[in-house]
């Protein structure tokens, strides 16, 4: 894998899906990947050493999507990464509110793992 890589975070409460989003991005995006059972955790390790982007489930116990990302904007030395939700929630009204958050786009579950990688970059602007 080459150093230039992009790092992503996956933020996903759901073991598999997280498996499978993290082998999805690093076998066929070529991205490096770190990633986060909790949005506490996921706070924590991106102020230690913070990715290129963060891909953030929206429907998590403890700290749900949009209360992880307000965590994230609150600290000053991740605020800026680029964050994309990744959820199965898509009704109208819920992808209006959360379009409404300081997110750079949404991606939906069930995911195709053969083309997540493009989705995320493309929503990235990293094409």
């Amino acid at each position: 894998m080459s150093c230039s890589a992009k790092r992503i975070m996956v933020i996903d409460d759901d073991d598999d899906i997280r498996r499978l989003a993290s082998l999805s991005l690093e076998r066929v995006g070529g991205f490096q990947v770190v990633s986060a059972a909790s949005g506490r955790e996921a706070v924590e390790m991106a102020t230690k050493d913070p990715p290129d982007a963060i891909v953030l489930d929206v429907r998590m116990p403890e700290l749900d999507g949009p209360t992880t990302l307000g965590l994230i904007r609150a600290t000053e030395s991740i605020a800026d990464i680029p964050v994309v939700f990744l959820t199965a929630s898509v009704h109208r009204s819920q992808r209006a509110a959360l379009e409404g958050c300081q997110v750079t786009g949404i991606l939906e579950k069930p995911f195709d793992p053969l083309h997540l990688p493009g989705q995320l970059a493309s929503l990235l602007d990293w094409s």
